[in-house]
């Protein structure tokens, strides 16, 4: 079986990229607002002392609208954590993101949208698919994703967090139905047998599938992989049945090796001269001897070997 060139799906171009936001230090800000609370009330405390009634109701209409203001343009405070974003919007329009951790002073007219940046894990449910040869398998991934451009992630896909699920399930399903799960010749790649280079593929994959999202796939592991129940006492029979033939190969491989060394050396060194009936009287005992399952009962001839 040859080696399959994973079909990579073509995702869209993103219409969108992140850029920072503009932004200033909320202290400041917070200090500027409470300024203004401050001021608001001491015009409207001051209004009380003047003698003309429309001054008076200047002063008090001034102050109200100094504390409103100031209420307002603190209403553009933001509390940033560290592993957590600002989508920042004006009017539907993008108008940056705020990443920069602590208290940030953005437009107070603007919408924000926090968003997490933080690693997170994805382990899909044990799916149950057939291999390349057919046979019904079960497995499952795990993949640690994380949110690398937070503009893609909000406004290129509804929901960036279900999107990478089930796209990650579509990539196992395409992997597993691409590749044998035990390869019958030794130049194909198996999910058994090859499980690293098939990781390298499926990580391929998730990451065409998922970069719309503004997503990025740092590790993926598949974390169980087995024969589907109906067909798993057949395979383990086969597997066995594999493995004995593989280990009378080697132990003749090793026998006949043995048994030509031992006829060079005596050959060699003179011992004792053998004509080609003995010598395949020989191989033929040494062959049951070493490649034999039980130990050989030794029989002890009186006679010639041509009587």
């Amino acid at each position: 079986m040859t080696t399959h060139d994973t079909d990579l799906p073509e995702m869209p171009d993103p219409q969108i990229r992140e850029f920072p936001a503009h932004s200033i230090g909320g202290g400041l800000a917070l200090l500027l607002g409470l300024a203004g609370v401050a001021l608001g009330a001491a015009t409207v405390a001051g209004a009380t002392t003047v003698s003309g009634d429309g001054a008076k109701a200047a002063l008090i209409v001034l102050g109200i609208l100094v504390c409103v203001a100031a209420f307002v343009a603190m209403g553009g405070l933001n509390t940033v954590a560290p592993g957590e974003a600002r989508v920042v919007q004006l009017f539907g329009r993008y108008r940056g993101t705020i990443r920069q951790d602590g208290l940030r002073w953005v437009n107070p007219l603007t919408s924000r949208t926090k968003i997490s940046t933080r690693v997170r894990n994805h382990e899909t449910a044990v799916l149950k698919v057939n291999d390349a040869y057919g046979n019904p398998i079960e497995l499952a991934a795990v993949v640690v994703w994380k949110v690398k451009d937070t503009a893609q992630a909000t406004f290129e896909v509804d929901n960036y967090a279900k999107f990478v699920a089930t796209q990650t399930e579509a990539a196992v399903r395409h992997i597993a139905i691409e590749y044998p799960y035990d390869a019958h010749d030794e130049d194909g790649l198996s999910l058994r047998g090859n499980a690293e280079e098939i990781t390298e593929k499926l990580a391929v994959e998730l990451h065409a599938r998922v970069a719309a999202a503004g997503v990025q796939i740092i590790e993926s592991r598949f974390t169980h992989l087995a024969y589907a129940p109906e067909i798993a006492s057949a395979m383990l029979q086969r597997q066995q049945a594999g493995a004995v033939v593989a280990a009378r190969r080697l132990i003749v491989d090793g026998a006949v090796g043995m048994v030509e060394a031992a006829l060079t050396r005596l050959t060699e060194q003179d011992i004792v001269e053998l004509d080609s009936e003995r010598k395949a009287a020989m191989v033929s005992n040494l062959l049951v001897v070493l490649c034999g399952d039980r130990a050989a009962q030794p029989v002890v001839n009186a006679g010639s070997l041509y009587q």
